[in-house]
């Protein structure tokens, strides 16, 4: 009772439900939300704050909310788990929808346009920032955890724990979105193979360089032939180079709009996401805000020799070096595959998948449970020069509608509040892998089992982590532009079109939205494309879009593990 009574004011003490609601609170603490960043007494103290806040909207006729979120295991953590907690806690029952991110992303999109109010609460990429500030239907947070809702704020959020606020913070300097998860893509490789005297060996008088992680396209793709076309087999089992995605599916879109053609090196130099010209090839006036084009003919680089050389890649390396049934699978089809222990490498690996890739049992863990596989930067194409966007980050974010009723987006905050709050979060960290929190990555928890997630931890304490960023301000529509891609991609996937058709007619249907977008206005920001001129001539050494190499497979290089691991200890990049 001592707990209760520093907890409850006088008046709620005598409360039946304010002993209830603590006492549920003090059971999910001992029993689920452990470790934490927070003391017991702390996490107490924070949770009696969301019962709190939870009767003063009951008051107002609260009972229920109901929000969504893309099928990950993080969130369906919090649909199983978090939102009983919640409810049980706070007396407000969760209902959270798990659907695929296509669906998720298509209900959104429609609420935002018809102003309609279906969910109450929405978790969904921080890719469409550009959108969000610009078509005015979304809370701008900073605005709301100042206003209206201020009293359902909790003192205890500490925004500047968060690591990925950068990236939900659109050009107004508003914060329009609270990050929930995030994930990075980085090369995975079987460390125990690459580690093997006769292979390296072996690989080494073939290619006349070290097997080790690939700074460059050129190891990446020598390695895969290595592995595909020299080993052959391991252990019995036949093994693959590569491994990636490339059914005809919304998914095969984020396969190259989450950074493929940066990776290659077709945007301009600039962090988070090149300035003029950003990792969807898009340019941005000289006010850094406005779209101009896409195309080259318009100064943008989607269908640039670089673009063009990123897609001719991922064709060749599909098609040489994957196991067949890969042209025909789609993200979460992909995503286990390397678990069952027939994949060297993979140049283009969700860190997502970390959680199931660390299960006992498995042919990719040894019997310790320790991991057979390391993570580390994926290699740079020939385009990429230093001080370009390294790679992609997913940063699933919080959003709310401005569509929605004050008391129910009250208390769809409290409850996105509560899944992120130091009280939970570590915890979510160790289900999902999935960090939102510099507190959850330094504590000490991570810092004894570091050695269980394959470089995971190193990656997200090192400075290199700044660079792998999400979509960012360029584009203004993400909605209808993202759904161009995978139509586009899987033409140049089927041969009907070759990768430079493909990538034309890519940037002339991104021209398109943005041309509609000029005839239509947005709240601001609104494109105004450049009039078009000859391709030939946009090209140049420069800046993007990048006049074509003469060669486009220097020697390959490679970085020992080892060296690379110790970099991110020692706080470098590399």
């Amino acid at each position: 009772m001592r707990i209760r009574s520093c907890l409850c004011s006088l008046a709620l003490l005598a409360s039946t439900s304010c002993l209830a609601d603590t006492a549920a609170a003090k059971r999910w603490i001992e029993q689920e939300f452990q470790p934490s960043s927070l003391s017991q007494e702390q996490q107490l103290v924070e949770m009696q704050w969301f019962i709190n806040a939870a009767q003063r909207l009951q008051s107002q006729g609260v009972r229920s909310i109901r929000v969504v979120s893309e099928k990950i295991d993080t969130h369906e953590y919090e649909s199983a788990t978090l939102a009983k907690a919640f409810q049980e806690i706070t007396g407000i029952a969760v209902q959270q929808d798990v659907m695929p991110e296509g669906d998720l992303v298509d209900k959104l999109y429609a609420a935002m346009q018809t102003r309609q109010h279906t969910y109450d609460g929405w978790i969904s990429d921080s890719d469409l920032i550009g959108t969000h500030y610009r078509m005015g239907a979304v809370v701008p947070l900073s605005d709301y955890m100042q206003g209206a809702g201020k009293e359902f704020t909790n003192p205890g959020l500490d925004l500047h724990d968060f690591i990925g606020t950068a990236f939900t913070t659109a050009p107004d300097g508003k914060m329009y979105q609270l990050p929930d998860q995030q994930f990075a893509n980085l090369y995975w490789f079987r460390a125990d193979w690459f580690a093997r005297k006769d292979l390296r060996e072996r690989f080494k008088a073939r290619f006349g360089y070290e097997l080790g992680v690939p700074l460059n396209w050129s190891a990446y793709e020598d390695i895969a032939d290595f592995f595909g076309n020299d080993v052959k087999e391991i252990d019995g089992r036949k093994v693959y180079g590569h491994m990636d995605y490339g059914k005809r599916d919304p998914s095969l879109g984020w396969r190259f709009t989450d950074a493929w053609l940066s990776m290659a090196g077709a945007a301009d130099k600039g962090i988070p996401n090149g300035l003029p010209v950003d990792e969807w090839g898009i340019r941005v006036a000289s006010d850094q805000c406005t779209p101009v084009g896409a195309s080259v003919a318009r100064g943008g680089a989607t269908n640039s020799p670089a673009a063009v050389f990123a897609l001719t890649k991922y064709l060749d390396w599909l098609k040489k070096y994957a196991p067949p049934e890969a042209a025909n699978m789609t993200f979460n089809d992909a995503g286990p595959v390397p678990a069952q222990g027939q994949i060297a490498q993979q140049i283009f690996w969700y860190t997502a998948f970390t959680a199931p890739l660390t299960q006992p049992g498995i042919p990719a863990v040894n019997a310790d449970g320790s991991p057979k596989w390391r993570m580390a930067p994926s290699p740079h194409g020939p385009y990429w020069k230093t001080g370009m966007q390294n790679g992609y980050q997913d940063v699933g974010s919080w959003t709310f509608l401005l569509s929605t009723p004050p008391t129910q987006l009250a208390a769809a905050w409290l409850y996105a509040q509560f899944v992120t709050s130091k009280t939970v979060s570590l915890r979510k960290s160790i289900i999902g892998l999935t960090f939102i929190r510099e507190s959850d990555i330094k504590h000490d928890y991570f810092t004894k089992n570091a050695n269980r997630y394959g470089g995971l931890i190193e990656f997200y304490r090192s400075p290199a982590r700044v660079a792998w960023t999400p979509t960012g301000n360029n584009v203004p529509d993400y909605p209808r532009m993202a759904r161009l891609w995978w139509p586009h991609v899987s033409s140049a996937i089927s041969g009907e079109k070759s990768p430079q058709a493909a990538m034309d007619s890519l940037a002339l249907a991104m021209d398109d939205v943005l041309a509609d977008l000029q005839r239509t206005g947005m709240r601001q920001c609104t494109p105004r494309l450049n009039p078009q001129r000859d391709p030939a001539r946009m090209l140049t050494t420069k800046g993007a879009p990048w006049k074509k190499l003469d060669n486009e497979k220097p020697k390959g290089e490679t970085i020992a593990y080892d060296r690379l691991l110790q970099a991110w200890k020692e706080g470098r990049v590399q």
